[in-house]
């Protein structure tokens, strides 16, 4: 798998999951609360705060009721009509250069969710350095097909997708430019239940795709992050929001800064933990190698006597033969006088067998 590079940050299997702090629309149309988000989310650790670009004409139409009305029960944003949902998520065009500007001057990277092609135009105009698709537009073929063009880099988010769906997308940036590719693996339940977030979904992504691989996670732990980090992930991307109780359309399924903050920490943490699969002596552990077992003389021997299992036993500490010489050893006699908590040698010791 290769590398790929959003910014001056390089993303893969040798560099710490690269971190996504998504704002969607949990600025609550305010770009003060906006701009406080994205410092929440570089104090945080953050590497990259996403934004979403649409307008609710663009998401669809102004219509009330049937198809364009909320009535899942078991639907966060239950009872709402769409066009009025997508009104009051939408973040602002114009607020889209003064939060790139913020998060460029905090260190961060700031990218977008383009969801038609008129957004793709826009981010183009304000020079973002790389798109993501979001799970319900990987379908959308001349969307991809738009962003492709542009030649940088695709973040994919895959739920509620089959692995065909993620190929012809994948397939579709591939003969349209040479864009790197990153995919998500991702459930788009919000918030998704811990009983559906199959992790092993990564593994999957893993051996059908050589490209990063990361989650878009969408519960309402940091656990889960922290266990797809120890699967290999090489994108982290939650949701993040100044205070859940404001309110707010994401508000449900966001992690407040303290949260996102631990969320950043333990990735860090277990990336690191991860080490690498040579195995090999640690610098912790060099000191005490000393500690294990071996050979030791428990019983004085005068020269020529021979070994036998009462006058030698395999104890701590490490000075003497391993215990793996313990049975070759026996029945050797000894060249010298050995005094008792010697340990045990060959250059101590006969090559030829004695009579036991």
């Amino acid at each position: 798998m290769s590398d790929i590079s959003i910014g001056n940050i390089s993303i893969g299997r040798k560099h710490r999951p690269f971190v996504i702090a998504e704002m969607s629309g949990n600025h609550n149309k305010s770009l003060d609360r906006a701009l406080g988000i994205v410092e929440a989310a570089a104090k945080s650790g953050a590497h990259a705060l996403k934004l979403q670009t649409y307008t609710a004409d663009t998401m669809t139409l102004d219509v009330s009721g049937g198809e364009f009305f909320i009535d899942d029960v078991n639907n966060i944003w239950k009872g709402q009509h769409l066009y009025d949902l997508y009104k009051q998520a939408y973040t602002p065009w114009e607020w889209h250069t003064p939060i790139m500007q913020r998060a460029n001057e905090l260190g961060m990277i700031c990218f977008s969710s383009p969801f038609d092609e008129s957004a793709v135009d826009f981010l183009e105009e304000i020079n973002v350095p790389a798109y993501k698709i979001a799970s319900f537009e990987l379908t959308d073929i001349p969307l991809i097909k738009k962003v492709a063009l542009t030649g940088k880099p695709i973040i994919l988010s895959t739920g509620m997708a089959t692995l065909s769906d993620i190929k012809l997308a994948v397939n579709t940036i591939e003969k349209t430019s040479t864009s790197p590719i990153c995919l998500l693996h991702c459930v788009s339940g919000y918030p998704t239940p811990i009983d559906e977030v199959n992790l092993k979904g990564i593994e999957s992504l893993k051996e059908n795709f050589d490209m990063p691989i990361g989650l878009s996670d969408h519960t309402l732990t940091t656990l889960t992050s922290v266990c797809a980090t120890s699967m290999g992930a090489n994108v982290i991307e939650k949701h993040l929001t100044l205070d859940r109780k404001s309110g707010g359309p994401d508000c449900e399924f966001s992690l407040e800064p303290e949260e996102f903050t631990r969320l950043c920490q333990d990735v860090r943490t277990a990336f690191t933990c991860l080490g690498s699969s040579e195995r090999k002596t640690k610098d912790s552990e060099k000191n005490n190698t000393q500690f294990r077992r071996s050979i030791y003389v428990v019983k004085d021997i005068k020269k020529d006597q021979v070994i036998t299992k009462d006058i030698i036993r395999i104890i701590r500490p490490s000075h003497g033969l391993e215990p793996k010489y313990y049975e070759d050893v026996l029945g050797r006699r000894a060249n010298q006088d050995i005094t008792a908590g010697t340990p045990l040698s060959y250059n101590l010791i006969t090559e030829d067998l004695g009579i036991v």
